[in-house]
């Protein structure tokens, strides 16, 4: 195995000079740097990372705790989250994912193996783990759910935006019975979600039937569960908006087994804009929240925390689109 010792032996430089270099160091002159960097990569220098650590006092780990793995969480929701964050990490940074409501005793974490922490929060149950996060030295970020609390980084997307130019899209298509498919009722978004949607509801003086709001956990069978409750019922809306793509794909397996047809008896909006959306047939209408972006300036945010930078902006709001597809028809009626 190569060591600095071995670089420092051909470049004819102190084992100082090269560990200097191989950091960047500007103690080190360019052209020295860059001397030693071509030397190391030659030799196919690995760094130790563990011997790095001891001389930064850092452990390399960043910590990725969801509000649930298991439960509520789509399996595009945690595959976009992890991606993102490893396009903006450090190659030296290990990531370390779990679930908060696995965790029994928040005593029994380990918190001095991170460096800092990324919280990816759906539930207003994680607030216990945020107030465990504020004790510790190390910074960290929460992303998706909106904190009242002003010393917390926070990036979040306008959600409520979303659903009401989702709701207000299939009144101006003559929308008037509207249903609505939510999502786990403890998990923050699933209530913002519903009371958007009411809101708008009733701000464009239209009947709210208590019938056609029906409470699903984000899953496709909970989409396809609760679309079926829908078509037993003597009343039908025209219009279902689901409160996540998931179920929306659910909701639309639903309707086909019935034998009926999207838009044509029933028009259908989701709400998350996944790639898998512009390939369904018919494609789906579905509000665009970009998951990668807030992921990518929340882990942009708590790289420049480790590093003891300022931040102009301790909280980000990211704006909602409705991407308009074929799932949506005009009523004539």
């Amino acid at each position: 195995m190569v060591t600095i010792k071995d670089i420092a032996k051909v470049a004819g430089v102190s084992h100082t000079t090269v560990s200097r270099a191989l950091n960047d160091s500007s103690l080190i002159k360019i052209e020295t740097r860059q001397r030693i960097q071509a030397i190391a990569k030659d030799l196919h220098y690995v760094p130790n990372v563990n011997a790095r650590s001891l001389v930064n006092q850092k452990n390399y780990m960043i910590g990725l705790f969801f509000s649930s793995i298991r439960q509520g969480t789509s399996s595009n929701f945690l595959v976009d989250t992890i991606t993102e964050i490893h396009s903006v990490l450090e190659e030296q940074y290990t990531l370390s994912v779990q679930g908060i409501d696995e965790i029994e005793h928040l005593e029994h974490i380990n918190f001095q193996r991170y460096d800092a922490v990324l919280v990816m929060s759906q539930s207003d149950s994680d607030q216990a783990f945020i107030m465990e996060l504020k004790k510790q030295p190390f910074p960290f970020v929460v992303v998706n759910r909106d904190l009242s609390d002003d010393t917390i980084i926070n990036v979040v997307a306008d959600d409520q935006k979303g659903v009401q130019l989702a709701i207000e899209y299939g009144i101006s298509m003559n929308h008037k019975k509207i249903a609505y498919i939510g999502g786990r009722e403890d998990f923050r978004s699933a209530n913002e979600r519903r009371e958007a949607v009411i809101e708008t509801l009733e701000a464009h003086h239209l009947s709210i039937d208590p019938d056609f709001f029906l409470a699903g956990d984000y899953s496709m069978a909970s989409g396809f569960q609760k679309m079926q409750e829908l078509l037993q019922m003597d009343k039908q809306p025209t219009l279902v908006f689901c409160a996540n793509d998931d179920m929306a794909i659910g909701a639309m397996r639903a309707i086909h087994e019935a034998g009926l047809k999207i838009p044509e008896d029933f028009s259908l909006i989701g709400f998350d804009d996944a790639p898998v959306t512009a390939f369904l047939e018919p494609p789906l209408t579905s509000v665009h929240k970009s998951l990668k972006k807030m992921t990518k300036i929340g882990m942009e945010m708590l790289l420049d925390a480790i590093a003891g930078k300022e931040l102009s902006h301790k909280k980000i709001e990211i704006p909602t689109s409705l991407i308009k597809r074929k799932s949506v028809q005009k009523r004539s009626n």
